[in-house]
C-alpha cells in the first residue's frame, strides 16, 4: 500500500501538468465548439450549428481529402528516404564516431526555423529560379516549368524536407537495437541481401517505422503554414481552414473543425497502433 501511494505521489506532478496544459485546453476547445457566434462576438450555448455547417459544406470534404492526401504522399516519401538513410547509418557506417557525425549532419537543417527552411525553396523553384534556369541551360525544357512552385508538388516537397528526420530517428533507433548475430545467421543460412532486409530487418524495425509514421502524419495534418506559403494560398488543408476561421474571429467554428481533425488523427493513430505494438520501442 505504501509503495502504491508513493507511486501516485511521484506521478502526480506530471499528471497535473498534463491536465493543465493538455487535457484542459482540449476540453475547452470541445466546449467552445458548441457555442454560437455572430460577426462581432461569440456567446455560450449548446448547439450543433457549427458541426452541421461543417459537415454540410462540400469544402470540408475537399479540404480533408487534401489533408489526408498530403499526409499519405509525404509519409511514403519520408519512409523511403528515412529508411534508406537509417539503413546506411546503422549497417554501412562501421565507425561509431562516423555514425554520430553523419547523424548530427542530418540534424543541421533543424538548427534554423521551419519557416526559413521552407521559404528557401521559393527562389529555387520559382519561374526564374535556379531549378528552371538549370533545366533551360541543359536543354531539358524550352521555357520555365510553372508547376514547380505554388502547387501540390512544392507543398509535398517542403513537407518531405521538413519532416523526414522524424522518420529517420526512430527507424535508426530500431536498427541499432537489432542483434547483428541475427543478420549473420540469415546470411549463413543462404539468405540474399533482399531476403535479409525483408524477413529480418524490416520486421524488427516495425516499431520505429510506426513511431515515425505517427510523427509525420500528425505533423503534416496539423501544418498550415507550409500549405499557405508553398501553394501561394492556392491550396488548403484543415489547418488552413482553422486558421482562416480564427482570423475572422469565428472561434466556435474553428473549434468544431479542430475537434473533427483531432478525432480523425486519433482514429488514424488507433488504427496504426493496432498494426504494431510500439511499446517494444519505448
Amino acid at each position: 500500500m505504501t509503495k502504491q501511494f508513493t507511486a501516485w505521489i511521484q506521478a502526480a506532478p506530471m499528471a497535473l501538468v498534463l491536465l493543465a496544459f493538455l487535457v484542459a485546453p482540449i476540453v475547452m476547445i470541445a466546449i467552445v465548439s458548441f457555442w454560437g457566434a455572430t460577426e462581432y462576438s461569440i456567446y455560450p450555448a449548446f448547439q450543433f450549428d457549427n458541426y452541421e455547417f461543417l459537415f454540410r459544406s462540400p469544402v470540408t470534404y475537399t479540404v480533408f481529402f487534401n489533408t489526408f492526401k498530403y499526409a499519405a504522399i509525404t509519409w511514403a516519401f519520408t519512409l523511403v528516404i528515412g529508411f534508406t538513410v537509417a539503413y546506411f547509418l546503422a549497417f554501412e557506417v562501421r565507425s561509431l564516431k562516423w555514425q554520430i557525425a553523419l547523424f548530427l549532419l542530418c540534424t543541421i537543417p533543424f538548427w534554423t526555423s521551419n519557416i526559413i527552411r521552407m521559404i528557401s525553396w521559393i527562389p529555387f523553384l520559382g519561374r526564374n529560379g535556379l531549378a528552371n534556369s538549370t533545366l533551360i541551360s541543359w536543354g531539358v525544357i524550352d521555357e520555365p516549368v510553372e508547376w514547380l512552385l505554388f502547387s501540390d508538388f512544392s507543398v509535398i516537397l517542403a513537407f518531405v524536407h521538413l519532416y523526414t528526420l522524424f522518420m529517420v530517428v526512430p527507424i535508426f533507433n530500431s536498427m541499432m537495437r537489432i542483434d547483428r548475430s541475427l543478420i549473420e545467421a540469415a546470411r549463413d543460412g543462404g539468405a540474399s541481401a533482399w531476403q535479409t532486409l525483408r524477413h529480418v530487418i524490416i520486421p524488427l524495425c516495425k516499431p520505429g517505422i510506426m513511431i515515425g509514421t505517427i510523427f509525420v502524419t500528425t505533423l503534416v495534418m496539423g501544418d498550415f503554414i507550409t500549405v499557405r506559403f508553398m501553394s501561394g494560398s492556392q491550396r488548403a488543408n484543415v489547418g488552413r481552414l482553422i486558421s482562416n476561421d480564427i482570423s475572422l474571429l469565428q472561434y466556435p467554428s474553428a473549434s468544431a473543425t479542430a475537434v473533427v481533425l483531432l478525432v480523425a488523427v486519433l482514429i488514424v493513430i488507433a488504427l496504426l497502433l493496432r498494426l504494431v505494438d510500439i511499446r517494444k520501442e519505448l
